[in-house]
């Protein structure tokens, strides 16, 4: 099988190799093309030194991205093409990042450095696939193996654990069993890592097409990187609603709801309080509010941005809110948490119901339909459920005659709750009318 790079590919290899260096496009992007995909990212490996790769692209748009350690990244129009020296790393002392880096003429000791067989693949100057660890086969057969000793391969770089998850979901493989098994066994020094790396890691791997099978196969790497999850695991809940344990119920929650990366983490998450709050009787009172400090304790440690940490705590604490379709219920919730908290919420509740007992699904499922039904035609009424949409402003209340500071936003308050609950039409003559009896009945106080 051969295969022709794209244009600028195939610019940048030709100007390594005119100056007599072997260059090849190498890793994700060939394992890609064997997969029938579109690689959105190539990467090159060739045998010039960084110094040497500057004197090549002299001229050229360059970035050097990361050229001590051999890497810099070459723009042709508006597409970026990575390029790295071959290289053969020292020891990984602090489990991260390797003491040294020594770069190579050969590509095979390249190559025998790297992570998985998959990702091990390049293409030579001919367009044939060069294969010296059975990646085509592994690739074939479905499977995520460690190149040479995988114990070695965790060692040098524990981030390696979460790709290897990260994969298995991405592509529905399995993890091949020495794989596996030295994965769990370096499962402690996902400790040693930036928490800002284990977060990027974790996003690709809940937002994968197949999350569920190995969030449920390694329950233990899931817990090393939320240890409050820990007791989710085995923990029971009452037949009548439940046909999973806390954890099981979680993972397939999260996997139920659409994949973007806040309501994943929120619906693995969204029972993590459970376990402090268990009675022994089947109830766990409070979990809710247990639960969103939790959460907000794990996302501070993983370093996501305060937005993240915010929205995912908030569904967590809500997600037991009651969704109610009856017309003035419905226009106070949106008055006080919005449309986009409701909508995350409404995702949150039938991704939660379509983990539980399936007696209840369907019948949760068209409660469920009963709220955006009617969520969706009050919004199209356009309803005023702030301030800014009132039909008067503060000006008009000085107008009435009311003093200027509080007492403004006593009353603009109080005629929004009026609106809200339908009492009153948000009409400027009629809200002023209502101000005006309010007044009165202030002073006759």
């Amino acid at each position: 099988m051969t295969i022709e790079p794209p244009e600028r590919v195939s610019r940048a290899l030709s100007m390594l190799r005119r100056a007599g260096f072997r260059a090849v496009p190498v890793g994700g992007c060939v394992r890609d093309l064997l997969r029938g995909e579109t690689p959105h990212d190539w990467d090159i490996a060739t045998a010039a030194r960084p110094n040497e790769m500057k004197m090549i692209f002299a001229g050229e748009r360059v970035l050097e991205t990361g050229l001590r350690h051999g890497t810099l990244t070459l723009l042709i129009g508006r597409e970026p093409v990575e390029i790295t020296s071959f290289r053969a790393d020292g020891d990984y002392s602090d489990g991260r990042r390797p003491d040294e880096v020594r770069f190579t003429r050969s590509l095979e000791e390249d190559l025998s450095r790297r992570d998985f067989t998959i990702n091990a693949l390049c293409l030579g100057e001919d367009g044939a696939v060069i294969d010296l660890f059975g990646g085509q086969e592994d690739l074939a057969r479905g499977v995520i193996r460690c190149i040479g000793d995988p114990d070695r391969r965790f060692g040098e770089d524990a981030l390696r654990i979460l790709r290897a998850l990260r994969f298995s979901a991405r592509f529905g493989f399995a993890i091949e069993k020495e794989t596996a098994a030295a994965l769990r066994r370096n499962l402690p020094r996902l400790k040693l890592l930036a928490a800002e790396r284990v977060a990027s890691e974790l996003e690709g791997l809940l937002c994968a097409p197949d999350p569920v099978r190995v969030l449920l196969g390694y329950p233990e790497a899931v817990c090393a990187v939320f240890p409050a999850l820990a007791g989710c695991v085995g923990l029971a809940q009452p037949e009548r609603y439940h046909c999973y344990d806390v954890y099981e119920h979680a993972v397939r929650a999260a996997g139920a709801v659409s994949p973007e990366f806040p309501l994943r983490l929120a619906a693995l998450l969204h029972d993590v309080g459970k376990p402090a709050c268990a009675d022994g009787q089947g109830h766990f009172y409070g979990h809710d509010r247990e639960g969103a400090r939790l959460c907000g304790e794990a996302l501070a440690a993983l370093r996501c941005s305060a937005a993240l940490r915010q929205r995912v705590t908030r569904l967590v604490r809500l997600h037991h809110l009651p969704l109610s379709p009856e017309r003035v219920r419905l226009r106070r919730l949106l008055a006080r948490y919005g449309e986009a908290v409701l909508r995350g919420l409404l995702m949150m509740q039938r991704a939660d119901a379509a983990a539980q007992a399936p007696a209840l699904r369907e019948e949760r499922a068209r409660e469920l339909d009963r709220f955006e039904t009617a969520l969706n035609a009050l919004l199209a009424e356009r309803p005023a459920m702030s301030l800014k949409q009132l039909a008067v402003r503060g000006g008009d209340l000085l107008a009435l005659g009311l003093p200027e500071g509080e007492q403004i936003g006593r009353t603009l308050r109080f005629l929004l709750r009026e609106v809200v609950g339908e009492r009153l039409p948000n009409d400027r003559e009629a809200l002023l009318s209502a101000a005006r009896e309010r007044m009165g009945r202030e002073r006759d106080e």
